[in-house]
């Protein structure tokens, strides 16, 4: 049984270690991964903050706090996955501390306000660099990649002792806003509002040249980027870009939507090249997380997804694409919103999270490689812990082996004291129990089928055609009903009829 054994790891508190780069309370932190170890779990995941690491100048790295953090981790016998957070912490959904990047890097940004992502009425945000400015030297001689690689070497020397204990065993590298590989089309900072279709954000001088010089190269210079896809907190309809034969059916836009979700991936496919080459050889994966927006998923023109630059339609698949990139640096698809039912979603939304989890699983496993998740709001109910199960096994256990369908791994959002509470802590840990398939904590992952070899050196560079012929739309592989390990049938029973009745109750007013 062992083997349809799935781990689970907690996302550590947003600031765990605070904008000043301190661990201001070590005791609790210890005291509160002692409870997550008795509770069953594998391991934890950290934002390492970019904003908090280099913020006293260029080069200027200061881990002595994240060492405390690591430490304490690896003394509490759990395991860590460490994110690479290039991005702002604040504006998004859930963020409840604010940590800018790096104030030397927002200074630039005053004298040159087009490294940030733009819309179109020129609105920057400066939660992320625009991957326009990923090859250009414009930070103190350095390119946008370059810092991140140079980064990421700073932590694999300073780390060097954690990475051979096998203390961490994932690096994901953040690759946009909230860590994503997105543009930030939907910032509740600029104020959108669920479920408005979001805007496009390549607005910014160094994208706009980009764009122009490949209409140019494809024999139509004077076509220019959008400016008919409508506001934040429009539906689809309202706009001329997306309504039912808008633009984006056209030439002109099919053009312009190739190109936007292209300038993502090849984004994220060199900053994972970057990463490739600083921890090749240590005994861990990479990963890369992709957004859930899994609202207008229903209607033919998947607004929201498509100005985050995830160009998916019914009859194109626009994530397998980014699952054949991240095959070539044997890196794993870290997706969102696995605890959502389509039922819990307001109408009005056309949302389908559901479907698109099996989509994009799909698209991984279709790939070969790994696919890992957590879910994208927090839940303490045995209902949402049951439909992350069903994703983490979509076909069940099986008693004689591997599951054919099994996610690598899931991850809890988030540690708090509203999740150490006693009821809410009796159910996680029968969760927990039920993501293991009712085995008891393993220490060793060979045992459930995880090899962590030495990181291999990424694969040839794969052509853009060959990353588009991924694009063609296939079912998604069968899913049962309902998970064959349910928390609810457990202890956590008569809390999950409760919480499930509720639910309903809510989706009714919605």
């Amino acid at each position: 049984m062992l083997k349809n054994y799935v781990p689970i790891f907690v996302m550590l508190p947003l600031g765990v270690v605070t904008v000043d780069n301190v661990l201001e309370d070590g005791d609790k932190l210890v005291k509160d991964l002692k409870e997550l170890r008795a509770a069953g779990v594998d391991g934890v995941m950290i934002d390492v903050w970019w904003g908090i690491i280099e913020s006293k100048g260029p080069k200027q790295y200061d881990w002595s706090a994240y060492r405390s953090v690591f430490q304490a981790v690896e003394d509490c016998g759990l395991k860590l996955q460490a994110i690479m957070s290039f991005h702002q912490c604040g504006g998004n959904v859930g963020d409840v501390v604010t940590i800018p990047i790096p104030k030397w890097v927002l200074e630039i940004g005053e004298s040159d306000p087009d490294i940030f992502y733009t819309n179109l009425k020129g609105n920057r945000n400066p939660e992320y660099l625009t991957l326009g400015v990923d090859n250009l030297h414009l930070f103190d001689g350095r390119t946008a990649v370059q810092i991140y690689g140079d980064y990421m070497k700073s932590f694999r020397e300073n780390m060097s002792d954690f990475l051979e204990t096998g203390l961490v065993i994932d690096i994901e590298v953040g690759l946009g806003p909230a860590g994503e590989l997105r543009y930030p089309s939907y910032p509740e900072s600029q104020g959108w509002a669920f479920p408005g279709i979001g805007e496009f954000q390549c607005f910014d001088k160094y994208l706009q040249a980009e764009f122009k010089e490949a209409a140019t190269a494809a024999g139509h210079p004077e076509w220019a980027l959008p400016d008919n896809a409508g506001e934040y907190n429009d539906t689809p309809e309202s706009s001329e870009f997306f309504r039912s034969n808008g633009t984006y059916v056209t030439e002109k836009g099919r053009f312009f939507l190739t190109w936007y979700s292209n300038k993502l991936m090849i984004h994220g496919d060199q900053i994972l090249d970057e990463a490739n080459k600083v921890f090749v050889g240590c005994k861990l994966k990479l990963a890369a997380k992709v957004s859930g927006i899994h609202w207008w998923y229903e209607v033919d023109n998947h607004a929201a997804e498509l100005t985050a630059g995830y160009y998916n339609l019914k009859d194109r698949d626009g994530y397998r694409p980014i699952a054949r990139m991240l095959s070539r640096h044997h890196a794993i698809l870290n997706f969102t919103c696995l605890e959502m039912r389509n039922s819990e979603q307001s109408a009005d939304a056309k949302s389908a999270p559901e479907q698109l989890v099996q989509q994009v699983l799909s698209g991984g496993w279709r790939e070969n490689i790994e696919v890992a998740g957590e879910n994208a709001l927090s839940r303490y109910d045995s209902v949402a812990y049951d439909q992350i199960l069903l994703n983490a096994r979509p076909n069940g256990i099986n008693k004689d082996g591997q599951p054919k369908l099994r996610m690598y791994g899931v991850t809890y959002l988030r540690l708090s004291d509203e999740l150490l509470q006693k009821t809410n802590l009796d159910i996680f840990k029968i969760f927990v129990k039920k993501m293991h398939a009712d085995q008891d904590y393993c220490p060793d992952p060979e045992k459930y089928n995880h090899h962590l070899g030495p990181l291999e050196r990424s694969k040839p560079e794969i052509s853009i055609e060959d990353l588009l012929e991924a694009t063609k739309a296939e079912e998604p592989f069968p899913w049962d009903k309902e998970t064959d390990m349910s928390v609810s049938g457990g202890a956590g029973g008569l809390v999950g009829l409760l919480s499930n009745l509720i639910s309903k109750i809510l989706a009714l007013f919605k």
